[in-house]
């Protein structure tokens, strides 16, 4: 009578593991590119407004305070008129005193192909003087539903005196 006891509570400790362990088999693994462009400089483009700044922002060689709000186009290549496949809406904020420090939040929204009305969520800083720079997924909806990842960015493009830039992003991604 004991041993089928012990047996009753080992069967049912077996269970409550494989309940519990993580469904890392059903798990996916994406990579995407994208290709954001931040236009900056006004026209029927342009998709970046300035929402705030700090009263030194002006005397800063970063901008050092100054708030953005973006709804930037994604598209399939680096040029603007390539097949838009989304939009990077959100706020970034130059929060790099000596160095070109970004601060971003954004959500990029797919609205074509096989992702669209999916979205992924990434926020963390953006080191822009850098080559190479790396930016967390913190989350998705739709296809990419508990995404996790990061994003590797590397400026394509970029205009000094306008500002206007196109930023290459190679998006690795786990999801279910």
């Amino acid at each position: 009578m004991a041993s089928s006891t012990a047996l009753s509570c080992l069967a049912t400790l077996l269970l409550l593991a494989a309940a519990a362990a993580p469904a890392s088999a059903a798990e996916k693994e994406t990579r995407l590119r994208v290709y954001w462009h931040d236009v900056v400089s006004g026209g029927p483009n342009a998709r970046v407004v300035q929402v705030a700044q700090a009263p030194s922002s002006n005397a800063s060689a970063t901008g050092f305070g100054t708030v953005l709000v973006i709804d930037d186009p994604l598209t399939e290549g680096p040029n603007l008129t390539s097949r838009l496949l989304g939009r990077a809406q959100g706020i970034y904020v130059s929060a790099g005193k000596d160095s070109l420090s970004l601060l971003m939040a954004m959500n990029f929204v797919f609205v074509d192909g096989a992702y669209n009305g999916s979205s992924i969520a990434i926020i963390g800083p953006n080191q822009a003087d850098r080559a190479v720079r790396e930016m967390p997924v913190v989350g998705g909806t739709g296809v990419f539903r508990f995404a996790r990842g990061y994003c590797q960015l590397r400026t394509h493009w970029f205009d000094a005196k306008t500002g206007d830039a196109t930023v290459e992003y190679k998006i690795h991604l786990r999801h279910d």
